[in-house]
């Protein structure tokens, strides 16, 4: 601290609350370092431009590069400087958008399939080969493309992923819910943060799955998602919290959700024990240093089989041992964000919508009804959205992601339940995204940049959250107002040069190219 102090400074920020900014220095440091993530690290010169970045780095190593980029700038500033102009303005001319015209949709569909195929681990599901992400924007482009035109390799690879997701580490067995990430490729390890964005896109993403693949067991798991999202990150006011933390109250990494051999042998009964030891390979030694993970073994007709006992028993002996656990759990802490930020709650209310027709649920009813309320009442003040509100008031900025998001889950309520005011504000709000976030062909993520050099793109990628320019053109192609589809088709073909040459990072624009909703 005292070195950063003394050559620096030292700004500290809130991702969820930049957004715009996060997602420039994580794309600068992702062209320079080859990766990104967080925490994240970026020097930038006086004038703002980013000149160095990586992401965590031992204390060490950390404190003999901030001697090294202190030196350097002693010794050349105005060329440094100038190195990190030139640098930001060639990314910007690189960005600009071109108008191409789309290749065909079938070409695309290919290109598409075959890359997220060439990325994927058709033995473990997932894409890459470290740690492993949901990724739930490209499993729901693999969907509609599976949904278009069936193809036996793509369909096996969807249900190998989202089995594993399901099955492993990534997924809360005892309380519901799927983590942020796990740290392996065999999704065995969990990054224990429970984000709110996951739950809201992992519940749709498994019942549109439960038809495309015709996997009926994939609604459960959408519905024990949404009852986790609505039993545990239901904030004040009727929004939801952002996230639940990696750490538990005593700061122990998964130590809300891992249980020592000692804590099982005194909460079960011996019948009770082994069969978790089967049916959630609760048994031998653990995994991880504060014990053992609950994920899925043998099916509950097979365990009972190996046990000598009766089906209806062990069910049973499951039931209680699922209440036994979830009551010392309850017993345990865990540390929540509770900023209840516009664009995930908009996602949220979305999840909502399709539990509300997937399940007539009357509790998703109501926590739908209490959110779309928060969100037009405490974040919209009739001219813009707010990114987050406190006690204070309102806190962050709104960006495209918050108006889109927004906009499209009040459409789906609206649709869910037959409001017509959902459904005028959620067009008036993506009429705003039009006029703030796309200028000049291209588009930007918040209303004003914190930094310059940062530059218009044609297209923008999905990652954990879907492309918020994607899902705006959707929303415009699928309206009413004449304006906003007409904005939507002109922008598309400027999105076709970067979309059709790498489909993959881009998947949600290149769903709307292969199947544009005006066209159907």
């Amino acid at each position: 601290a005292a070195l950063l102090n003394r050559h620096f400074v030292p700004v500290k920020l809130d991702r969820e609350l930049h957004p715009a900014l996060d997602a420039y220095l994580i794309g600068f440091v992702e062209r320079t370092a080859g990766q990104a993530g967080w925490p994240l690290n970026v020097f930038l010169s006086p004038e703002g431009y980013p000149m160095l970045g990586l992401t965590y780095a031992p204390p060490e190593h950390f404190s003999s590069l901030l001697g090294r980029v202190s030196r350097a700038w002693e010794r050349q500033p105005a060329k440094l400087a100038e190195l990190a102009r030139r640098a930001a303005a060639e990314r910007a001319a690189e960005g600009r958008a071109t108008r191409r015209d789309a290749e065909g949709a079938t070409a695309l569909a290919e290109r598409l399939k075959a890359q997220a195929l060439a990325f994927g681990d058709d033995l473990a599901g997932g894409f890459g080969n470290q740690s492993r992400f949901p990724m739930a924007p490209k499993l729901e482009a693999l969907l509609s493309l599976q949904a278009r035109a069936p193809d036996p390799e793509l369909g096996a690879f969807l249900a190998t992923t989202l089995d594993a997701m399901l099955r492993l580490g990534l997924r809360d067995h005892l309380g519901g819910g799927f983590f942020r990430y796990t740290v392996d490729p065999d999704w065995r390890t969990p990054h224990f943060e429970k984000m709110l964005y996951d739950q809201a896109l992992l519940a749709p993403l498994y019942l549109r799955a439960a038809q495309v693949l015709e996997r009926p067991a994939y609604r459960a798991v959408a519905r024990e998602t949404l009852d986790f999202m609505v039993r545990e990150l239901r904030g004040e006011g009727g929004g939801f919290l952002s996230s639940l933390s990696a750490l538990d109250g005593a700061g122990v990494e998964g130590g809300y959700y891992l249980w020592r051999a000692e804590e099982l042998d005194r909460l079960l009964t011996p019948d009770q024990k082994g069969l978790l030891a089967l049916v959630w390979q609760l048994e031998g030694p653990p995994r991880h240093e504060a014990g053992l993970l609950p994920v899925s073994g043998v099916d509950l007709a097979t365990a009972a089989r190996r046990l000598g006992m009766r089906p209806a028993d062990a069910e049973r002996q499951l039931t209680e041992a699922r209440e036994r656990l979830a009551a010392a759990r309850a017993g345990r802490t865990l540390p929540r964000d509770d900023k209840q930020l516009a664009g995930w709650n908009g996602l949220a209310l979305s999840a909502l919508a399709a539990g509300v027709r997937a399940f007539g649920e009357e509790a998703y009813r109501q926590a739908g009804s209490a959110l779309r309320d928060y969100l037009v009442e405490r974040l919209w003040d009739g001219q813009r959205l707010q990114r987050a509100v406190s006690d204070e008031g309102p806190i962050g900025e709104a960006g495209l992601e918050d108006y889109a998001f927004v906009a499209r889950g009040l459409k789906d309520w609206g649709l869910a339940t037959g409001s017509q005011q959902d459904l005028a504000l959620a067009e008036r709000l993506v009429g705003i995204a039009w006029e703030r976030y796309h200028v000049d062909g291209g588009w930007r993520l918040a209303d004003s940049a914190l930094l310059p050099g940062i530059p218009l793109e044609p297209a923008l990628p999905d990652g954990p959250l879907p492309s918020p320019a994607a899902v705006l053109m959707r929303l415009s192609l699928e309206g009413d107002d004449q304006r906003h589809r007409d904005l939507a088709r002109e922008a598309l073909p400027l999105s076709a040069g970067a979309v059709s040459e790498s489909p993959f990072p881009f998947a949600d624009h290149a769903a709307l190219l292969i199947d544009p909703p005006g066209d159907r």
